[in-house]
């Protein structure tokens, strides 16, 4: 049975010249048997997702055999060249852009050192990804531009998840490491909430004893414990900055609703009352006050 080539894509419909990131347009073809493309370079980026079928990337300096739920990321100004299998064309979708975060975009991801082939499976988001792209193109509305970015963003976001799995090297303490990460980046984020230690946990998908013990192995502190310093180095600062705060405002505003626990557990590490910490950055020099200790 002959294979029915088609081909459609569809264009920004905002162009900002200037802009830092900008999605260019996004397309699908089924491709004939032994459909060749280049050998060409390309002044943007150019991300291809292989639906179905197969066929061959090659860049400046590797030859690659892709299959269905591979994507290959093509990098402006390299010579590459793309073909469909003779027997089993693939079909594929890609989406391009540019702009001068794209390659810190890229980077991040994991797609640098020539980097150009990710494995990403049948259950990516990556080809819905791309569709969206273009039925929000398609719409010629004025959000298409901002909707393209997210999905982008959304792309790349999975394409850094799989890619540092891949190269991430193996071991307990690796992941150990990786997770204990993650719990500084979740308490960094949420301290000015009511957050809890169970509460993170949950999040993190990980047993409390378990987080507990191996952020201590890391950190030399329990993450209760980090969470408090963190909250009073937080208050320390707007009690530099904000003196027109109050000390139940400041206090609630670092997530501890209790002004006088929080009065309590600042003296304790820092050696003053917050109003005294208050009082004497004011007459400091420096900004700090001069420890008593």
């Amino acid at each position: 049975m002959a294979v029915q080539e088609t081909y459609s894509v569809a264009s920004n419909p905002v162009y900002h010249e200037n802009s830092p990131l900008h999605v260019l347009f996004a397309g699908e073809s089924q491709t004939k048997p032994l459909h060749v493309v280049g050998p060409k370079i390309y002044d943007y980026y150019l991300l291809h997702y292989v639906e179905s079928g197969r066929g061959q990337f090659r860049s400046e300096q590797h030859t690659y055999e892709l299959g269905a739920g591979s994507c290959f990321l093509i990098h402006p100004g390299r010579l590459v060249s793309y073909a469909s299998d003779a027997e089993d064309p693939w079909r594929y979708r890609w989406t391009a852009f540019s702009g001068n975060e794209a390659p810190e975009l890229v980077e991040s991801a994991g797609f640098g050192g020539g980097r150009s082939v990710l494995r990403a499976g049948g259950d990516s988001l990556v080809p819905s990804s791309i569709q969206r792209i273009s039925e929000a193109f398609y719409g010629k509305k004025e959000s298409a531009d901002m909707a393209a970015l997210g999905y982008l963003y959304l792309i790349f976001s999975e394409a850094k998840s799989i890619l540092a799995d891949e190269t991430q090297p193996a071991g307990t303490e690796s992941q150990v490491q990786r997770t204990v990460k993650q719990m500084i980046h979740y308490l960094s984020a949420q301290y000015a909430h009511p957050v809890s230690i169970e509460q993170m946990s949950e999040s993190l998908g990980y047993n409390r004893a378990y987080l507990s013990r191996i952020f201590k192995r890391e950190t030399g502190m329990s993450p209760v414990t980090y969470l408090l310093k963190l909250r009073i180095d937080k208050s320390r600062q707007l009690l530099r900055e904000r003196p027109e705060l109050s000390i139940e405002q400041i206090a609630a505003s670092v997530g501890l609703t209790d002004a006088l626990y929080f009065s309590r557990q600042f003296k304790r590490l820092c050696g003053y009352s917050p109003s005294q910490y208050r009082a004497k950055t004011a007459a400091s020099p420096g900004g700090e006050p001069y420890s008593r200790k």
